[in-house]
């Protein structure tokens, strides 16, 4: 096929570095870099004619020519002495991924439970490598997705996470991805999570950003959920309009085993997020929610695939958009029920406020399904405040503002309410009230937290 423009450069890049991107990560990772070259020179990257990437123009965002650390130099950044991102009340085991690299040098004080590992992805490849190419690119198949191809050929570190057979993490585990560097840069960072049969974790996934550079970042985490195991894994991205962010995310759940997902974008430039969830159990239950704040000319596509595979599963989605000036919003859900996946339950909505008439926002729930002993539903919504209640509000002595203000704190609401962890869901609550008010203009530092005003080179 012909190549474009955005595609050759990629394919040049990995022809002409491709020893250098090997020397510098791990062989379980190596191996599949060939086949995931080959996929991304078939496939190309997706066009608007591409169903699943309908509202988000992919040869655009990956036309810019960005510098890559191929070559991982040391980066100059102590993410611990600069970042302060801890939930008040919330007690996590804090890590932090600079760029696409596990930041090593210094590590939480507080050690884990026996059974339960946090480390660097080829770290884990070298030390266990029969593990890691057990569940590594198993659910993200390269010959299925473009990114997932392109992420996978140039991917040379990432975030390990284990959890043991019926151990429970009971302190949450919170990992910060910064993007740091001097020259514009792209990051292609890879998460493999692997929780044994009865394992416990929460993880909490925060995006910010330390220099006021163009990025463009590419993840790919994959997330395999055993028999009786449970995950809750919270996705909070608060980075700068110049921020380009394409997320897929891969989960495989067994039998009787539980996965909370949350994704939440407060701030942003251009933010592409996939999800494919996979029932392979009976007895499996996941919940599935987003919340999304935009304004300006801030851009968020939220596409999800949830296939259940196997009988008496449930499945349960929610996902609010509100947008603001030029913002642009997508959400495309997909719930696939499989013949002989009887006793199915499935409910899938998404409701969005559109605040402006240069406000732009499409939605496409689908349910498909094939067998015929279930219950299954899907809707969505579109629409402006309730006028009703903004004059009922007027009336009673709260001014346009304000009653507008609290209109939009109560309709998003909902989704924060489902976030299990009590104090990441009041602090969430505070984070999206300032949000609306305008107090969260751009990311100086983390805003888990009181804002950091300390320049991460001179740490002045």
């Amino acid at each position: 096929m012909t190549q474009s423009h955005s595609e050759q450069q990629y394919i040049d890049l990995y022809q002409q570095n491709r020893q250098m991107i090997c020397d510098h990560s791990a062989a379980v990772l190596n191996e599949v870099r060939d086949e995931a070259f080959a996929d991304f020179q078939r496939l190309g990257f997706p066009s608007r004619k591409v169903e699943r990437y309908k509202y988000t123009d992919m040869q655009a965002l990956f036309a810019p020519d960005y510098g890559l650390n191929l070559n991982r130099i040391d980066i100059p950044i102590n993410p611990y002495s600069v970042f302060s991102c801890d939930v008040p009340n919330l007690s996590t085991s804090l890590y932090f991924v600079v760029n696409d690299t596990f930041y090593k040098k210094a590590l939480p004080k507080v050690s884990l439970p026996e059974g339960v590992e946090v480390m660097s992805l080829k770290d884990a490849a070298e030390q266990q490598p029969e593990l890691v190419a057990r569940y590594y690119a198993k659910i993200a198949k390269s010959a299925d997705d473009a990114v997932t191809a392109l992420n996978t050929m140039l991917a040379q570190d990432g975030l390990f996470i284990h959890v043991g057979k019926n151990v429970k993490a009971e302190r949450a585990i919170q990992v910060v991805n910064i993007l740091r560097s001097d020259v514009d840069l792209m990051v292609n960072r890879r998460v493999l999570i692997v929780m044994d049969e009865g394992a416990e974790a929460k993880l909490l996934f925060c995006d910010d950003s330390a220099d006021d550079r163009h990025f463009l970042g590419t993840q790919v985490i994959e997330a395999f959920v055993g028999e009786n195991a449970s995950l809750d894994l919270y996705c909070l991205e608060e980075t700068t309009s110049k921020n380009t962010r394409v997320s897929n995310v891969y989960i495989d759940q067994q039998a009787n085993s539980r996965v909370n997902h949350n994704v939440i974008t407060l701030h942003n430039g251009v933010t592409r997020n996939m999800l494919n969830l996979t029932f392979k159990g009976e007895g499996a239950e996941c919940w599935c929610n987003g919340c999304v704040i935009a304004d300006k000319s801030e851009h968020i596509d939220n596409n999800t695939l949830i296939d259940h595979q196997v009988g008496h599963c449930d499945s349960h989605e929610l996902y609010k958009y509100v947008l603001d000036d030029h913002a642009v919003g997508a959400f495309a859900g997909r719930v696939l029920v499989r013949h002989d996946s009887q006793k199915t339950t499935s409910q899938e909505t998404n409701q969005n406020l559109v605040m402006t008439k240069t406000a732009r926002m499409y939605t496409q729930p689908m349910l498909e399904i094939y067998a015929d002993d279930v219950k299954c539903s899907h809707g969505s919504t579109v629409g402006q405040l309730n006028d009703a209640a903004m004059f009922y509000m007027q009336q009673r002595g709260i001014d346009e503002h304000e009653a507008k203000l609290l209109l939009e704190f109560a309709f998003i609401g909902e989704v924060i309410d489902r976030i299990k962890l009590e104090p990441l869901r009041d602090r969430l609550h505070q984070l999206v009230e300032k949000r609306f008010r305008g107090e969260l203009g751009t990311c100086a530092g983390c805003k888990m937290c009181a804002p950091s005003h300390v320049d991460p080179l001179t740490k002045q």
